[in-house]
């Protein structure tokens, strides 16, 4: 006597059409998700750049905000002497009070400034512009040395952790703005990585 086997049917959950369709859909979301990923770090480079810009600008004519009125740099004041001048803890405190109002050191400063906003806001050169806005922040926290628990002469530093503070976060920030690529969107960065020099240096992008 044949036995008859009845195959097992195909219920929506498995058939293939599902399977394709559930891929679909996840494939989908992915896009969605990265391209939402990719806006939100060209929105953070441009906020980013707009605190270089604002520093720059601020400090170069005196807006009068960390820079009082008539006290910029196009008014012969100096963009670092407040700031090096007043460092008051950490191994570097005497090289830095030496820096302090140099010319070089004014210029450099500004220049990083204005050469690491630029350089977010149209989002090319985030590669060079994360290794010099690094530098800038790893000096700018051995300024405030934020591991010290009282200043030299004494009182109390008020250091809110000894490690990580702003400096290190924007640091952070800017090589995950190189890595992620964010100037190619809302930015330059597309354009910038077909010139002939950058595809020979890729350091550049």
């Amino acid at each position: 006597m044949a036995l008859q086997q009845n195959p097992r049917p195909l219920t929506g959950n498995h058939s293939p059409a599902s399977h394709r369709g559930t891929a679909e859909q996840a494939a989908s979301r992915n896009e969605t998700a990265g391209r939402a990923l990719l806006r939100t770090a060209a929105v953070l480079r441009i906020l980013t750049a707009f605190t270089f810009l604002w520093a720059f600008f601020d400090k170069a004519f005196g807006w009068g905000y960390a820079t009082g009125a008539g006290k910029g740099w196009v008014d012969g004041g100096s963009p670092t002497m407040g700031f090096l001048s007043g460092v008051s803890a950490g191994p570097l405190e005497g090289t830095f009070h030496a820096w302090a109002g140099d010319a070089w050191a004014d210029w450099a400063f500004m220049l990083g400034l204005l050469g690491i906003g630029v350089a977010l806001l149209s989002g090319i050169a985030l590669r060079p512009a994360a290794l010099a806005g690094t530098a800038m922040m790893a000096l700018m926290w051995a300024a405030e040395w934020p591991p010290a628990r009282h200043l030299s002469d004494g009182a109390p530093s008020m250091s809110s952790n000894p490690i990580i503070d702003y400096h290190v976060l924007y640091a952070a920030v800017l090589v995950l703005l190189a890595v992620a690529l964010a100037g190619r969107t809302w930015g330059l960065g597309q354009a910038w990585a077909r010139l002939p020099l950058v595809r020979e240096n890729r350091w550049l992008l």
